[in-house]
This record gives C-alpha cells, structure tokens and sequence, in this order.
C-alpha cells in the first residue's frame, strides 16, 4: 500500500476562514487490466479521524433491495449503528445471510412482499450472500462516522460536512489489488471546499468474485441456481 503525506486546504485558505465544515472532492482513476471501462459506482471513499473518536449515531434505515434475484445496491455504505432493511421484492423466497468477515447475520427465509432487518454495530466489510439462489451477493461496508461518499461513474466523489481536523483518506473496491492502493492523509481547515490530488486503484489481479458456500458452510445444491422458488422454499 502506498500512502502520500499531504496537506490540502483549498484556494480560499489564506482568505478569512470561515466557521463551519468544509466538503472534501475528488477524482479515482482505474489502472491495469483489460476489462472494458466500467461505471464507478460500486466504490465507495470515506475519511476516518486522527483527532476526534467517532461518536455514536441516532438509529437510521437504509435499504438493500431484493429484486431479479440480485441485491440493490451491491455496494451499501452505512454508519455505525444503522438498521438495513432487506426487503424482498421478488415473487420468490430469499434469505440473505453472512457467515464470515463483518458481523454474522441470518434472516432466514422470508416470502415475497416482507422484509427483515439487521442492526450492524461494528465497522467493517460485510459479504451479503442468498442462501437459496449462489449467484447473489452484495457488500455492507460499515463506517465508524458519516464521513463517506459512494463515486460517480465518472470517478469523482464529494463528501459534504466534514469538520475541521486531522484525516485519512481511504476508498473501498471490491475488485481492487489490496497491495497496490494509495491512501491520503489531509488537513481540513474551516473552509468551504478541499480538492483532493487524483488517485489511482489497481484492478489488475481482479478475475471474478470467488465461489462462496451456503449459510451452513457447505456447497450449494447443483441445481440451486436455477431455482425459482415461486410456490415456496425448497424440500
């Protein structure tokens, strides 16, 4: 991993600072392998404090979807202490689950039209899987502070908010060569808008996202992928 020390203040630092937040903004670049361009959207940047522990945040809701046999967004950002809703909206079963990595969790299997819930109390990678169809997958990245931006499709991110202190930029991809990654330390003054130098992330290694097993650990059925769980769970 690559990390640049840097200090970064926008345009207006040398005028009359004024009181309040400042919004951090910049660019991702993609570099190595030859995959055709793809949108960004399933990157996600966010700033963890060197000066300030993060504090606890009221309960908030946020969503994954499930639709098509897929979950919406793949890529989820969350705080510390936010409840995720799993609805599904199929006209089949689900149950979503992880067994590893992040917190463990399992909502069982659940019919159209209904919803669960899990509450994730600590930061990290969550992998989401479906326990009845293998090709379903997701990520919950949870986050210590609300310090965090998903990136357009054109590589820029914008993180509004952000109070004055000592930070360190990082950037979560699921396809990314984890050894090759640059990461920022920076200064946000009590400015208005921070840019932030173009950084670069390495997917030359990514070749899939690899074969997981069922919520028992064990290898899903052959035939799993192609059930459609219309008149109920599987016997």
């Amino acid at each position: 991993m690559m990390r640049r020390w840097l200090i970064c203040f926008s345009a207006a630092l040398l005028a009359t600072a004024c009181a309040g937040a400042a919004t951090v903004s910049g660019m991702l670049q993609i570099t190595g392998g030859t995959r055709k361009p793809r949108a960004l959207t399933d990157i996600v940047v966010w700033l963890e404090s060197e000066d300030n522990p993060a504090t606890p945040a009221p309960p908030r809701h946020a969503q994954m979807l499930q639709k098509d046999k897929m979950f919406h967004p793949h890529v989820l950002a969350i705080e510390v202490g936010t409840i995720v809703d799993f609805p599904n909206a199929d006209p089949i079963f689900h149950n979503a689950f992880s067994n590893y990595e992040g917190q463990l969790f399992d909502v069982s299997l659940y019919p159209p039209g209904t919803s669960r819930s899990v509450t994730f109390h600590k930061p990290g990678v969550v992998r989401v899987f479906c326990n009845i169809h293998p090709s379903m997958s997701a990520i919950i990245l949870v986050l210590k502070n609300p310090y965090f931006a998903k990136v357009s499709a054109g590589g820029s991110y914008r993180i509004p908010n952000v109070p004055p202190g000592r930070y360190e930029l990082h950037f979560y991809d699921e396809r990314a060569d984890s050894d090759k990654q640059e990461t920022l330390k920076l200064v946000v003054d009590n400015t208005e808008a921070v840019s932030l130098v173009l950084l670069h992330i390495s997917e030359s290694r990514f070749t899939g996202v690899p074969p997981h097993k069922n919520k028992f650990g064990q290898d899903y059925p052959k035939d799993a992928g192609s059930y459609s769980g219309e008149m109920g769970p599987p016997k």
